[in-house]
């Protein structure tokens, strides 16, 4: 089965609009290879976590930011399909 990804935000924070666009990205880079991208409010003020299957890829509070979007697709590819070129988004993030 395909996996599915949740990006949890917080909607106080107006996160929302953060958290469609990188749910956009992932769809349109990964449709091939996910099941969907869940958008969930968090009841936790200021968190925005993403996870695939339950398992954590980023917190911003652990970080002390938000992801790149090119750093969440290598992150995402790395889990999904490690073979598959993510074409300039590939290049190392800094």
């Amino acid at each position: 089965m395909k996996p599915t990804i949740t990006i949890e935000y917080c909607p106080k924070c107006h996160w929302l609009l953060r958290a469609a666009y990188m749910a956009q990205e992932l769809l349109t880079t990964f449709e091939d290879d996910l099941y969907g991208v869940t958008l969930h409010p968090s009841e936790i003020a200021g968190r925005y976590n993403i996870s695939i299957n339950n398992e954590k890829l980023f917190d911003r509070k652990e970080q002390g930011r938000f992801p790149e979007v090119k750093e969440l697709k290598q992150l995402v590819r790395d889990k999904v399909n490690p073979n598959k070129s993510l074409g300039h988004s590939d290049s190392i993030v800094k």
